[in-house]
Parts: structure tokens; sequence; C-alpha cells
């Protein structure tokens, strides 16, 4: 199944479920707001109809003649009346009154029920005690449409309760009502559901698209074409366009190659052009002061030639090593110390500030040589990519987890497409004074140097700008 189908199988679940939900919701709602309307009703017809009583009771006998008479009346009318959708043709409302004990004097709707005891029933046992009177019970439990409403007002004598006079109404017309606002409901939530199902498709479609032509790629790629990657913008799917391309450097055999040559090309041309000028020019028999000049240049450029070579086979007597040789337990605070010392001179000419953290008394079980080679990696990172005026913190804790040693800077931070590859031999970024590159082995170095103290180097970006690594090394560790 495409991933754009079960996106959009997805899309349709997700949103077929939240409009099933709103709608049985919002009818649950109509309906009872309906139920409301017609009970706030009944409460005024009640309070109306028993106030009319009222005036016709003497002497704490209750007279039910006009009502009956008026209520006779109206049954026998006719009506219609044409609401909206729904015509009505009778009246449906009916009133029954009771004494003070609860026993029916009158019934409008049906005659037999005078002289019952009507006193347990919610709307009359609550009106006689003077609070709000009301119940809804079903003529037939096995009908919901057969629900009848009942709201009741007390009947007044000199100001005392002596009886009770009750609204009655069915819910048919008001379901009928409800029947007809719950079909719109559901007919603008289907059509409301439609719209946003066919928006999904097309945003469905919208995000599939890189996906097909990153898909195509790879495809071609696999059948051997010289194809380009496709442009697949700056978000992820662009990343993984990235990293197929990538993918496809590697496949053709040329990747760690190319990067292996061009780095090391690129760190000794540099220093054998500068050694090949200097050497013509004197050939040229300079004068004195510039022979010792282009000598100087010489000699300088053919030690930055040596560092290059020592720092790879270092890194290959690291890869080679089975475990740590020397282990002391050193001052942390003191190779602190002698790093930063070492990289004071050339941050000072940039304006840039080492500031340090390192509890008095903390010591670091480890090879010492080898922590003062991975601190200064850190440190040479942080200075080549710091702007000038910044501050690099440096700083140590113990914890839990072992020791730490953070350094951070202010640096443009690590991009996107680099994160998964500073680890590698040989990548390198372009610094952002000069846009030249490193060897590359820096933080291959440094790896290797944790992991042989059972420790483990992590870098990322920071929040607030620029990048952190954290060097964490277990507070004791096995000696090789």
């Amino acid at each position: 199944m495409k991933i754009r189908t079960k996106i959009y199988i997805g899309y349709f679940i997700v949103v077929a479920i939240g409009f099933y939900f709103y709608a049985d919701r919002t009818i649950q709602d109509v309906k009872r707001r309906y139920l409301e309307s017609v009970e706030e009703n009944l409460v005024d017809s009640a309070n109306i109809l028993a106030s009319m009583v009222s005036n016709d009771i003497k002497g704490g006998k209750i007279s039910t003649d006009n009502i009956k008479s008026s209520f006779e009346k109206t049954y026998q009318g006719k009506l219609s009346a044409k609401i909206y959708e729904l015509t009505k043709t009778k009246v449906d409302l009916s009133v029954y009154v009771t004494d003070k004990n609860g026993i029916v004097l009158f019934d409008s709707a049906d005659p037999s029920n005078v002289g019952k005891d009507f006193s347990k029933w919610n709307d009359v046992k609550n009106n006689l005690q003077g609070q709000y009177g009301t119940r809804a019970t079903r003529l037939n439990p096995n009908k919901p449409y057969s629900l009848v409403l009942y709201v009741a007002a007390p009947l007044r004598d000199n100001g005392e309760i002596c009886g009770s006079l009750t609204v009655c109404k069915p819910i048919k017309f008001v379901q009928e009502f409800i029947y007809k606002a719950k079909e719109k409901i559901i007919i603008d939530c289907l059509v409301i559901c439609l719209a946003v199902l066919i928006l999904g498709l097309l945003v469905s479609a919208w995000l599939t698209r890189p996906i097909q032509l990153l898909t195509d790629y790879a495809l071609a790629v696999r059948d051997g074409k010289s194809v380009a990657c496709p442009k697949l913008g700056n978000d992820e799917i662009g990343a993984m366009g990235k990293a197929f391309s990538e993918m496809k450097d590697t496949l053709e055999g040329k990747k760690y190659v190319e990067q292996y040559v061009q780095n090391l090309a690129h760190e000794l041309k540099s220093p054998l052009s500068a050694i090949k000028g200097a050497l013509e020019i004197l050939k040229e028999n300079p004068t004195p002061d510039k022979q010792a000049k282009f000598l100087g240049n010489a000699v300088s450029e053919t030690e930055r030639m040596r560092r290059i070579v020592d720092r790879m086979l270092q890194l290959s007597s690291l890869e080679n090593r089975r475990g740590l040789k020397d282990v002391e337990s050193a001052d942390l605070a003191e190779i602190i110390r002698d790093v930063s010392a070492e990289y004071s001179v050339g941050a000072e000419r940039r304006n840039i500030c080492l500031e340090t953290s390192c509890p008095p008394d903390l010591k670091i079980s480890c090879e010492r040589f080898l922590m003062e080679i991975a601190l200064s990696n850190l440190v040479q990172n942080a200075v080549d990519f710091s702007p000038d005026g910044s501050t690099i913190r440096i700083k140590a804790e113990s914890g839990d987890g072992g020791i730490k040693i953070m350094v951070s800077d202010s640096g443009p931070g690590i991009p996107d497409y680099a994160k998964e590859k500073i680890f590698e031999k040989f990548y390198s970024l372009p610094r952002p004074d000069s846009g030249s590159k490193s060897s590359g082995l820096g933080l291959s170095i440094v790896k290797e140097i944790a992991e042989l103290h059972d420790g483990q180097i992590t870098v990322g970006n920071r929040a607030g700008g620029g990048v952190e690594a954290i060097l964490t090394i277990p507070m004791s560790i096995p000696k090789g």
C-alpha cells in the first residue's frame, strides 16, 4: 500500500471519527436544549393555570369546573397550525389537579384517574412540599417517543398550599423537531466531512509528491542511470534527498576515497606550496633578512605537515588500541588549565574569552596524555568556529553519570545535514572566517579516546545558539 493511501486512510478515519462524535454530541445537546425550552414553557403554563384555579378556591375547597370547561372546549375545537415544516392539528397539552393529599380532582386527558392517589409521583409530592415538582415518564417503557413531561405548580388558599396542578406535555412533536434538526446536522456534517476529505486528498498528494520524486530517483540510481537528485526543498524530505545523493556516491565507490584524498591533498597542498615558494625565492639569493624570513616560513609549514601526519598516525594508533596503558588519577582542573593556556594566545588575538569552571579537587581516572589530546581537539574546534569577541566555556562537573567535561561556543552551530557525519573520518565543515577545512580527524580522535575510557562524546547545537560538546568519563575505568 502506498504511503499516500495510508495517509489518506488514516486521515479519513480520524476525520470520520471526529465528525461522528461532534454530530452525536451536537444532536444530544440540541435535544437537551429543546427539552429545556419545552420545560420552561410548561413552568409558565403551570403557574398561570394554577393561579386561575386558585382564584376559584373558596373555603379551602378546590373547584375545577372552569378549567374543566375550558379544556373540553379546547379539545373539541379545530386546530391547524403550520410550525415550519410541521403541522399541528390538535392540542396535546393536558392538566390534572390534586388536593393537598395528592388525590386527583380533575384530569383533562383521562377522567378515570379522578380519585386516584398521585401523591407518590415526584411532581405532586415535591410540589405539595413547596419544592419544584417535575418528572418525565414513558407511557410505554419500550418506546422512547412515549415520554411525557410533567411540571407542577402549587394551588394556594390564603398563601397556604392546598393542592397541586400539573401540566403534561408529550414529546412526540418535540421529537419531530429534534429529528428534523438531527437530519440537518447530519447532512451538514456529511457535506463538511466530504469537503475536508477532498482537501485532505489534495494535501496528501502535496505531501507525498516529494516522496514519489525521491522514490523515482532511487529507482533510477538502482538501474544505473545518471540522474541528478530532484529539488525537494529544505525540509526533512529535502534532507532525505541529500542523504540519497550521498548514498549514490557511496554505492559508486567514490565517497570515501574522494573525501580522503581531497582532505589530505587540501591539508598538504597549502604547506607544500608555501615551502616551494620559499625555496624558489631563496634560489634568487635574497637579502639575509628575507632569507631568514622565508626559511622560517619553510620550517613552519614543514612543522604543519608533520602535525597532519602525526594526527593521522595518532588516530591509527588509537584505533588499533585495545585498552588504556598509563591510567592515573589526574587533576582535572590542571588539565583544563593547561589546555586553556595552550590556546589562550590565539584566542586573545581574536578577542575570544576562554572561561573555565572546575571543582578544585575533582580527580579523573584517565590516561592523562589522551585526555589532554581529547580536550585540545574540542577547544580547537570551539576556537575555530567562534566569532571574534565571543566566549568559550569549558566546564567540568561530577554526577551519577560520571565526570562531564563540557566545551560550548557561540558559533553558527551544526547544520542538519552534518549532524550524523561529524564523527566520520576526514569530514570537516568550513570555518566561518576563512572557509577552510581541517583534516577532519579531530572528533574521530576524541571519539576513540572516549571509548577507550568507557565513556562517550556527544556534540550538538545549543538552544541559545552555538555548539556544546560533552565528554563523559566514568568515575572508575578498567586499566588496559
